[in-house]
């Protein structure tokens, strides 16, 4: 098992695996970098920034039923594939917290009148360079979560 160890935003220390399931079988949290079309499909959150949809799992839901409930709850995306890409572990001030990363495939949008705990769907054709340090941009966007997924995911042609 290949383990990726880093720092956070807030200088937790972050284990990463593009494993099967490396840290639980049963995570709590999950995090989907979700495309629709030709563009990145990513939501607002209020207090945060622009960020990929993602959230806990919630009592009797699996990992993978909670990812296709957030990415709709946060964007209004209709997920057509779900594909499991790998996990990662964060050690910090608020506990302890393992998220399932996938790559996400949306067929369709679909417009709501409220957003769970988010201002609705950030359609972008490409993500800008300056990620890490632009403010518009989420505390979870700012890692390199984001860049070895990424990188992960355009290895494996998932993206």
């Amino acid at each position: 098992m290949d383990i990726i160890t880093f720092k956070d935003f807030y200088n937790n220390t972050v284990q990463l695996s593009f494993s099967d399931h490396p840290f639980s079988d049963t995570p709590m949290h999950v995090w989907c970098i979700c495309k629709f079309k030709d563009q990145w499909l990513l939501t607002e959150h209020p207090r945060r920034g622009i960020e990929f949809p993602g959230g806990k799992v919630e009592p009797g839901e699996t990992a993978d039923e909670a990812a296709i409930r957030e990415v709709y709850e946060e964007t209004g995306g209709r997920v057509s594939e779900l594909k499991y890409i790998g996990q990662y572990y964060v050690d910090g001030k608020g506990g302890k917290i393992i998220k399932n990363i996938y790559v996400v495939n949306v067929d369709k949008i679909l417009l709501k009148h409220r957003y769970f705990e988010t201002n609705g769907p950030v359609l972008m054709s490409q993500l800008p360079e300056d990620v890490a340090t632009n403010k518009a941009f989420s505390f979870m966007m700012k890692d390199q979560v984001l860049s070895e997924s990424m990188r992960y995911a355009l290895e494996q042609s998932l993206v």
